[in-house]
Order: structure tokens, then sequence, then C-alpha cells
């Protein structure tokens, strides 16, 4: 299982890096958008992958941690979910705002439109 998921966080990363190469800026915030999700099942890979049971020890099982699931990678993927989610809320609307203002997503015109000051 971790090779399948080594794989598709592979992929990812490589399609999310192909996109930000892209002239639209469209193409750029959906890049950003799958390196987000590359990131967060490379942190679910790195916590393991456990059939466990929900991480609540009492006195009689405190001794046996193995056969639990680690909760400290799924409230880190849960925090980095929020902080995509905001970032790609704020590109969006960036980009709507140059689109606005200067007609094009073209990165390249773009750079043409800059004053140099």
């Amino acid at each position: 299982m971790e090779l399948l998921l080594a794989i598709t966080v592979g992929a990812l990363y490589a399609a999310g890096f192909y996109m930000i190469l892209r002239r639209s800026l469209v193409k750029v915030i959906i890049g950003l958008a799958l390196l987000g999700h590359a990131a967060h099942l490379f942190l679910f890979t790195v916590g393991g992958l456990t059939r466990g049971s929900a991480p609540l020890l009492t006195g009689e099982t405190a001794g046996r941690v193995e056969s639990y699931a680690d909760p400290l990678p799924q409230a880190l993927i849960l925090t980095a979910i929020v902080i995509g989610f905001g970032v790609q809320a704020f590109a969006l609307v960036l980009f709507k705002r140059v689109y606005q203002t200067i007609g094009t997503d073209d990165l390249d015109q773009l750079k043409a439109t800059d004053t140099g000051s």
C-alpha cells in the first residue's frame, strides 16, 4: 500500500510542478492545488498506514501502543487542508482581480505590463 501511495505522491508532485511551469495563471493555481494534495498524501504515508483502533488509551491497554493509529499526522493534514484552502481562495480572488485589470491570464503578457519603477 505504501508503494502505491508513494507512486501517487510522485505523480501528483510531477503534475503540480508541470502545471506551475505553464504560462496560464489558472494552470498555476491548479498546480498549487495538486502540490497541496501531494503534500497531504505524503504526510499520510510518512505517518504510517495502520488499521488500528482509535488512539484512546486506557489503563490496561497503555502498554501496547503499536495497535493504535497515530493522531498527529491526521491533525497535521487537517491543518494543511485548511491552510491550503485559504491560499487557493486568495489565489483565485487575486487572479480574478488581475484578469479584470489586465484582461489576460498569460504570465508573459503580465510581465510586459510591469512599469519597472
